[in-house]
């Protein structure tokens, strides 16, 4: 179930359902539902569209997938999310664990992970069924014959619910020339990967589709490009606030200040717990020697988010230039709490003894 107070994160598009309904179904119940991952996400939903439009593939969802599970975040599949909203029905009860499946088909941890992920079994995460068993081999099988657990996920919905593969035989290679492609045993269906289907409106379409181009265009520092297409995601949903914050921050990074000054503005207004918008807010103040405004946004931050540990370093830095010695001190001993092996870590030990240095030499 959703609990109340839960952020939860879209990475890709959903493949099952349409994200405005799904952002319904998600308030409703009190929570929050999101374009993208910050700060406040708690759970991670990683569509399955993802899967077709991933810049370089299976290794940067693989790279995203760890990165996210590292920050402490639950991973959800898209099935996994809508039995949480009520709106699948649960797989019967199983008993076989992650360990069990994997010594058992000889899957690896990482693959059975990640096709869990994308929904190729019939539960999402252990405990298992046996039914998850005999396609956890089918696919082992398929892996070890030379595809990837990515042709695998793309391929395995084409042909109804997933679980209706453990009575066919699933074969790699094609007629048609495609070596990577997946085939059940009678050969006249060819599973090719194409896993979306048409439940979202034309709208839901054009507005994933534009976000994944412009987050493409952020990534490849095209910054006006990628600018002018947060604004039009922006003109179709007005109340996003990450796109607002991503525009805020191509617009800085193409020197347009005043304007990502009032995007990051823009970011805060839809969403005031927007830690990170705040943050970058404070930092643009600080380049413009805006040093009150600056402080107020550092302080702000802290405020939402205190294991936020970027906004103690930037504040103790600030109010070090500005003389304020002592709380400088003070910051700096509160951001070593936060983080004592970073190279920003070593720099504020620097400035705590250089501070207790000065005092030293002062009450002397």
């Amino acid at each position: 179930m959703i609990v109340p107070g839960a952020v939860f994160g879209v990475v890709g598009a959903l493949a099952a359902f349409p994200l405005r309904l799904a952002a319904r179904e998600v308030e409703r119940r009190h929570a929050e539902l999101r374009r993208g991952v910050t700060r406040r996400t708690s759970h991670v939903v990683f569509g399955r569209a993802l899967l077709g439009k991933a810049k370089s593939g299976d290794a940067e969802i693989e790279r995203r997938a760890k990165a996210e599970r590292e920050a402490g975040r639950a991973l959800v599949s898209e099935n996994c999310f809508l039995r949480l909203l009520g709106l699948m029905k649960a797989p019967d009860a199983s008993s076989l664990s992650r360990q069990s499946l994997i010594d058992q088909s000889r899957l690896t941890g990482g693959d059975l992970d990640m096709l869990s992920l994308f929904d190729a079994f019939e539960h999402d995460g252990e405990p298992y069924s046996f039914r998850d068993l005999i396609l956890a081999r089918k696919y082992a099988g398929l892996i070890a014959s030379g595809a990837t657990w990515g042709a695998v996920a793309r391929s395995v919905h084409r042909s109804g619910p997933v679980a209706s593969l453990t009575a066919k035989s699933l074969n790699l290679g094609s007629q048609h020339g495609r070596p990577d492609a997946i085939y059940l045993d009678d050969g006249t269906s060819e599973l090719d990967g194409q896993l979306l289907f048409d439940l979202g409106s034309p709208e839901d379409d054009t507005l994933e589709e534009l976000f994944a181009e412009a987050e493409m265009a952020e990534e490849e520092e095209r910054h006006d490009d990628a600018a002018a297409l947060y604004q039009r995601c922006l003109a179709i949903d007005p109340k996003d606030a990450i796109a607002a914050f991503n525009r805020a921050n191509c617009l800085r990074g193409a020197g347009r200040i005043a304007e990502a000054a009032h995007d990051y503005a823009r970011a805060i207004k839809l969403d005031p717990g927007f830690v990170e918008a705040w943050f970058n807010l404070a930092g643009l103040m600080s380049d413009e020697g805006k040093v009150a405004s600056a402080r107020r946004h550092l302080q702000k931050a802290i405020a939402l988010d205190k294991a936020y540990a970027d906004p103690v370093f930037n504040l103790a830095r600030l109010e070090f230039d500005a003389g304020n010695l002592t709380e400088a001190r003070r910051l700096w001993v509160r951001y070593l709490e936060l983080d004592s092996e970073s190279e920003w870590a070593r720099t504020a030990q620097k400035g705590i003894q250089f501070v207790d240095l000065h005092m030293a030499r002062t009450a002397g």
